[in-house]
């Protein structure tokens, strides 16, 4: 499991960690009996992570994996990290690239611990997402270019400064702090998991997840291993101009994608999926589609129209895609899509203030 090769070296599960921190709380798992019967499913479950104390769920990854590197780096442990009381010398400063919410998340965990962060941001991120950055202390690097270019100014940068990367993709299956990534985003798996059994709702037959590089797909297949009823389909959903998972998936290796990447799915705008989601992912026999623009622009409002959360079209990309896989028969054939399903969405975020 990731969260026990995470807890391996600091002796403090995820969930542990996390709850030492005065940014995390549990989100709610919501039934949305409305959308259902409008896609013709038995049910939909969605967890609401526009509900994290950071609007999203990259918290969850950033703050983990940005606390446990300081405390690798410092010797000391993260409850120690924490107290205001034992902030004695300098801290390496955090440095990741992100299209906004991983950098919140790492410039957050840096801001609990006293240390500093630099986050490096792609030029189509937008202002409101720069701003909350700004605002929790971070320095921001403006990248010309891709995410994908975005990452590898940080961790040249990093390389070069003798800072802490905090990168939630690349090619290393070992790499610790992307293992530490995905284990924080694993907390929303054990959350599900919970709370479907003090429900008493049926087990999802089918999860439909969005992806960026991939990290938090992987972590929900990791994480819900032997959760889900058969078929036990994991669906990776991701925008059409930026289909790097499948691509990866196809090849059964990291591609790179061509083009610009531009979608109004702007977490989801990435053209190299991560090399430890990758593996995950293969290793839980899951399968990955796109999801058009219109089907994306769509889907925050359809969600809402039917009793679910504000969110983006980042945030309700897995809604957008089990929209279009509904309305393709050939597809829900493949997916083994049809009325008796029940179906577990993740609206990854909520809109910007």
């Amino acid at each position: 499991m990731i969260e026990n090769r995470a807890r391996t070296d600091l002796g403090e599960s995820p969930s542990d960690l996390l709850r030492l921190c005065p940014i995390h709380a549990p989100t709610p798992l919501i039934a949305l009996p409305r959308l259902a019967a409008a896609l013709g499913v038995a049910s939909i479950l969605a967890k609401d992570e526009g509900r994290r104390p950071l609007g999203s769920f990259k918290a969850l990854g950033g703050v983990h994996a940005g606390l446990r590197a300081l405390a690798r780096a410092s010797g000391r442990s993260v409850k120690n990290l924490l107290d205001p009381a034992n902030r004695a010398g300098a801290l390496p400063t955090l440095v990741c690239a992100s299209d906004g919410n991983h950098g919140l998340a790492v410039a957050a965990a840096a801001r609990l611990a006293g240390a500093k962060a630099r986050v490096f941001l792609p030029d189509i991120v937008p202002q409101e997402r720069i701003a909350r950055i700004l605002a929790k202390g971070a320095e921001v690097v403006r990248v010309n270019g891709t995410y994908d270019e975005a990452v590898r100014a940080a961790a040249l940068a990093a390389r070069q400064g003798g800072a802490l990367l905090i990168a939630d993709t690349g090619d290393d299956p070992d790499d610790p702090v992307i293992v530490d990534v995905m284990a924080g985003y694993g907390v929303i798996a054990e959350e599900i998991r919970a709370q479907l059994a003090e429900s008493g709702h049926s087990p999802p037959t089918h999860l439909f997840v969005q992806a960026g590089v991939g990290g938090l797909a992987a972590a929900m297949a990791q994480g819900l291993e032997g959760a889900l009823a058969p078929p036990a389909a994991i669906v990776v959903v991701e925008a059409e101009g930026a289909a790097c998972v499948a691509a990866a998936l196809a090849a059964g290796r990291v591609v790179r994608v061509p083009g610009a990447l531009e979608t109004s799915a702007e977490m989801l705008s990435c053209g190299e999926a991560s090399g430890p989601a990758l593996a995950l992912l293969i290793r839980h026999g899951a399968s990955a589609m796109a999801a058009s623009e219109a089907a994306l622009l769509a889907a925050p409002g359809f969600l809402l129209a039917h009793g679910g959360p504000a969110t983006t079209p980042s945030g309700a990309a897995g809604l957008a895609g089990l929209r279009a896989a509904r309305d393709s028969p050939d597809l829900s054939a493949r997916l083994a899509l049809d009325p008796s399903s029940r179906v577990l969405l993740i609206v990854t975020e909520s809109p910007p203030a």
